[in-house]
């Protein structure tokens, strides 16, 4: 999935030649033979790598092999969090505050900015821990939840990945077949998106990372496009019909939602950074990756909210285009004709962007489950998952703004709670003693992950106490109006009970 996590291919010399973050390459290691590297590849990954696609595994990423920071590599580290994040899935997010949940401008623009901004302090802290350890996030995890615990995640998060590439096909097929006038059907352009994702994941990652790099300002530009386009019909006056109670229920519920998809870049966060090399502040690494995230993040989501009111007051925009997030982006560039049109492609694109390092990392993620996982080549992962999400995408077309609503939240209540024991076991338990990140691989050296799990578990139990959903309302959104307090008690119960649990652990078993 990540763009900047590209491995130097064996036996390729134009992808070995490359570098991910045109940065100095300090690598000195003599030992480094690539005709035995070759030999130890399986037949097909030779087969692969003849058409440079990325065959290389999950392993750490040795300081010798890490590369020297130009003063250029900060802006390109922006540039693509600023691509990726400037997403138009946001911009459906965006609109479900002011034209499903009903919420006016105001109260939709502060949860969004605010809940944006708080997840994303979080990708920030996670994207630190790439220089550090030269290991993906979802490897560093196990330093912090134990070796088998840590799988959870992984697995955890194909899931969350193969929903957003779900998401951002079934939006990229209903643009396409408005944009055809219906002679791409919905089915046939959910098709071209994923397969398109599927072609950047497996052979164009070197062309990915170029592109993510200009792709935000033809992005921004079309952005720019549609709020002049929109922006005078935004209803800046609609109010709530809510009660006071009931509002306050939708605030906190959305709220919630704004962070949650911020969270979702959290598991990915130090993926993009494991060439830089240990000695890089930390701080730099967080600003990189808030100010880039955030700012696109926040962009895209206020437009949302503008177009969910110019949907909620107008109904005529509704029986024209009807209340798909196709029809919302349509909407957007209704009095632009086939300029408008133009328009809706780009934000195809986008979403082709935003989808491709989803693609890539379910490779990742599979490969992560264990040794026999580790055997299979990453593209053959890539594929499957491809496959699957685009299936998914086909059965769930027309209930897209409802999956939206019920998918969101499910992410932020398991990265919520895995964030909580990375924080307290970061702060409270390992940072004075240090990390061995080369036994990245050697579960006897790490946390046996009881007091993890456990957590886990149990901060499980508090989400599905504070969860409102279509399908289950817990006893505490039951008594609060229906707010979603999923995120916030989950997280509640695992800091309560994660540090006892661990001081135990660590008392009887030692490690």
């Amino acid at each position: 999935m990540h763009p900047a996590d590209i491995e130097k291919a064996h036996g390729s010399p134009s992808m070995h030649s490359f570098n991910p973050f045109e940065l100095e390459s300090t690598n000195t290691d003599s030992s480094h033979d690539p005709v035995l590297e070759l030999k130890s590849q399986s037949k097909l990954e030779r087969w692969l790598s003849r058409f440079n696609v990325e065959v290389h595994g999950v392993e750490r990423v040795p300081v010798n092999e890490r590369e020297s920071l130009t003063a250029s590599s900060s802006l390109h580290m922006f540039l693509m969090w600023f691509s990726m994040a400037l997403a138009t899935n946001n911009i459906i997010v965006g609109s479900l505050g002011t034209f499903l949940m009903g919420l006016s401008f105001k109260d939709a623009a502060l949860c969004a900015v605010f809940g944006n901004l708080l997840g994303v302090v979080i990708v920030g802290y996670m994207s630190t821990w790439g220089p550090q350890s030269g290991n993906r996030t979802l490897i560093v995890s196990r330093y912090f939840m134990g070796y088998y615990p840590s799988k959870i995640c992984c697995a955890l998060n194909i899931f969350t990945n193969i929903g957003y590439s779900m998401i951002n096909s079934v939006v990229g097929g209903q643009v396409l077949s408005m944009v055809s006038g219906g002679q791409i059907s919905v089915l046939v352009g959910i098709v071209v998106v994923a397969f398109t994702s599927w072609v950047m994941a497996m052979f164009g990652m070197r062309i990915f990372q170029i592109y993510e790099r200009f792709a935000w300002l033809p992005q921004l530009m079309v952005l720019c496009v549609m709020l002049g386009s929109a922006g005078p019909h935004f209803d800046f006056n609609i109010h709530t019909k809510y009660s006071q109670e009931h509002l306050n229920a939708k605030r906190v519920t959305y709220f919630s939602l704004c962070v949650s998809i911020a969270l979702a870049w959290a598991p990915l966060a130090a993926d993009y950074y494991v060439y830089y090399p240990p000695h890089v502040k930390r701080w730099k690494t967080f600003a990189v990756t808030f100010l880039g995230c955030g700012k696109a993040m926040v962009i895209t989501l206020l437009i949302g909210n503008g177009i969910g009111t110019v949907l909620a007051s107008s109904p005529s925009y509704l029986v024209k285009y009807g209340n798909t997030p196709g029809g919302l982006l349509m909407t957007a560039y209704d009095s632009l004709g086939g300029f408008g049109k133009f328009c809706a492609v780009i934000n195809v694109l986008a979403l082709v962007a935003n989808n491709t390092p989803g693609a890539y990392s379910m490779g990742m993620n599979f490969q992560m489950l264990g040794s026999w996982f580790q055997r299979v080549p990453q593209p053959i992962f890539t594929t499957l998952t491809t496959v699957i999400y685009t299936a998914c995408a086909m059965g769930g077309r027309n209930s897209l703004y409802q999956i939206f609503k019920s998918f969101l939240p499910l992410i932020g209540y398991w990265v919520i709670i895995w964030i909580v024991i990375v924080l307290e076991e970061d702060f409270f338990f390992r940072r004075a003693k240090g990390y061995d990140w080369a036994a990245w691989d050697k579960p006897q050296k790490l946390p046996m992950g009881i007091a993890a799990g456990v957590a886990f578990l149990i901060g499980w139990g508090g989400a599905i106490v504070g969860m409102d959903q279509t399908y289950y309302s817990g006893v505490l959104a039951q008594v609060t109006s229906g707010s979603d307090l999923g995120l916030w008690v989950g997280a509640g119960f695992t800091a309560v009970v994660f540090p006892p649990l661990r001081v135990f652990e660590k008392w009887y078993i030692g490690r």
